[in-house]
């Protein structure tokens, strides 16, 4: 999860006990850090450029143009278009728990430059381009947005002459991460709906379908009727993972699952989720999740 940086809390003044708003400004974005201390409702916001909010810590309810409610918690983020408005609710705020929330205001400019990256190093498999979204997407950081954003806080939070350069520099990553972010939910969806009509989400089926069989590239190559290296090549450019990263990720969501049910052992959850080694599989486990299978069947059971 992110945490506040102290020199935030060193320079920031609290005028306000309801999305009290801190400002770092750099040349290509704006960073704000809101906090609210009392609870409320109905709390309106919009910024002029598009704008990736986070929550850092307590739990907002946001209600966003044309999408039901939805509960807005840490780890989670939401990527929004300029001008787009916020309503937001606040159910838990208190002094002693205040809701912490950033929102990074972009650059149209440096956002069009992140995607023509992603252009000239190749299309979509289906033809078209990658484009700036103009919509709202909600989503749940990985490991990898999650330690961008803590370091852009850092960035934006600290004294240094160059901190311009490393947050363009950051920023291009963090937007690179987010599109093949959405386009991976994209493919995930159309797995289960519209497989056949898209090679890699019906790859993507056809894993989620035989996590326990031996899954070469050169079979899933065979799927989705392109060579070896095409497939490599445009699973990894649209997803931002390779095949044998995204099976990885698949197998440790079923043994996760698994592992919360008490009458499921853990090396019953091991067997059933595909992998074909239980050293390896600990491993794994532990460096994703921080907690060894049998720690994490603990905890869930615990508090599931």
């Amino acid at each position: 999860m992110l945490n506040l940086s102290s020199a935030h809390y060193e320079n920031r003044k609290l005028e306000n006990h309801v999305e009290n708003r801190t400002v770092h400004t750099l040349k290509n974005a704006e960073l704000n850090i809101f906090e609210t201390h009392l609870q409320a409702s109905q709390v309106y916001l919009r910024f002029p450029q598009p704008v990736l909010a986070s929550m850092i810590k307590g739990k907002k309810v946001m209600h966003l143009d044309g999408s039901p409610a939805f509960g807005f918690l840490p780890g989670e983020s939401v990527i929004l278009p300029s001008n787009e408005k916020m309503v937001i609710d606040f159910p838990e705020a208190s002094v002693s728990n205040p809701t912490q929330c950033l929102a990074l205001a972009l650059s149209e400019e440096k956002l069009q430059e992140a995607v023509d990256l992603l252009n000239n190093r190749g299309t979509k498999q289906n033809g078209l381009e990658w484009s700036v979204m103009d919509y709202n997407y909600h989503f749940t950081n990985d490991i990898a947005i999650n330690q961008i954003l803590q370091r852009l806080i850092f960035i934006f939070t600290e004294n240094h002459p160059s901190k311009d350069i490393f947050s363009d520099l950051l920023i291009q990553e963090l937007v690179i991460r987010i599109l093949q972010t959405e386009t991976k939910s994209m493919y995930l969806k159309k797995s289960l709906t519209d497989a056949n009509n898209d090679r890699i989400s019906y790859v993507i089926k056809f894993i989620r379908e035989n996590l326990t069989e031996d899954l070469s590239i050169e079979l899933l190559s065979e799927k989705a009727y392109m060579s070896e290296s095409n497939f490599y090549r445009t699973f990894k450019h649209e997803l931002g993972s390779s095949p044998n990263d995204f099976i990885i990720e698949e197998r440790l969501k079923v043994a996760e699952s698994l592992l919360r049910n008490p009458r499921m052992s853990v090396k019953e959850a091991y067997l059933a989720s595909g992998f074909n080694s239980f050293s390896y599989f600990c491993r794994i486990f532990k460096k994703k999740k921080n907690l060894s299978p049998t720690e994490f069947k603990e905890k869930s059971n615990i508090f599931g």
